[in-house]
């Protein structure tokens, strides 16, 4: 592999580390990077050796907003868990499945968060929900049930979609959705690094220098959502959402 490849792979990783740590969406970048760069080597694996470095930024990110923001550890093990493990089964389904008829579903949806966010200005502004504690936990289990799944099924854009979960759905402000989300969206990789891994797949050559980048971009990414706060997250999550809808535009319409 040529170093200035390398070099480019590791650049992408860290900015996507820096953005995904605030907003989401880091896949979204460093993605279609690997792909382009190294087009003889087989998208499974590809895909494979990328969550490595997205769990060490994600980890690197959720250390730093267990130092400043408030955590709901109960229902957190429990999202955990769950999304641990729908991530895995979606990892082994994309092996032997296309997931190429879930976009135009995605897409529909995107446009739709795109539009409610920029037109509602105190969206992941507000107090908090009271929600009741049983109430709580079902949601909390439905939603990363269902984008654990679909981190290890598709991924792009899991981070934000958790995001969206935490807001809409269990009440939280940006600034504590994002530092929840980073918890769960850590246990989905863990359960697709699981299959990766154990079907050898991850390319260790890119994963551990794009790791370390990738960690670097989310430590400082999680400080400057920490300092900034609500209204600079929700400018983030709106550039990404818009990012994630240009993305799968193009799968859909023009790839």
């Amino acid at each position: 592999m040529e170093t200035y490849i390398l070099i480019l792979l590791c650049i992408a990783s860290f900015v996507a580390g820096f953005i995904d740590a605030i907003a989401g969406g880091g896949g979204l970048i460093q993605t279609p990077v690997a792909m382009i760069l190294l087009p003889n080597y087989p998208v499974s694996s590809l895909l494979g050796s990328l969550k490595i470095p997205g769990f060490t930024g994600t980890s690197i990110a959720s250390l730093q907003y267990l130092k400043k923001v408030d955590m709901n550890w109960k229902l957190l093990i429990i999202m955990a868990l769950f999304s641990s493990t729908t991530a895995f089964l979606g990892s082994y389904l994309v092996t032997i499945v296309s997931n190429d008829f879930m976009k135009p579903l995605l897409l529909c949806i995107l446009v739709l968060v795109a539009i409610y966010t920029f037109i509602k200005k105190d969206f992941g502004s507000h107090k908090p929900k009271d929600l009741p504690a049983k109430r709580l936990t079902l949601y909390g289990v439905l939603i990363s049930a269902i984008i654990g799944f679909y981190d290890g099924f598709i991924g792009p854009g899991t981070g934000s979609f958790l995001i969206l979960g935490f807001i809409i759905i269990l009440g939280f402000d940006f600034l504590h959705a994002s530092a929840n989300a980073k918890m769960v969206n850590m246990a989905s990789n863990i359960g697709s690094l699981a299959l990766f891994i154990s079907k050898g797949k991850i390319i260790w050559l890119i994963a551990i220098p794009m790791a370390l980048c990738n960690g670097l971009g989310g430590w400082l990414g999680a400080k400057t959502a920490i300092k900034k706060g609500n209204q600079f997250i929700r400018i983030f999550f709106l550039i990404v959402v818009v990012g994630t809808l240009i993305r799968l535009s193009y799968d859909v319409f023009l790839k």
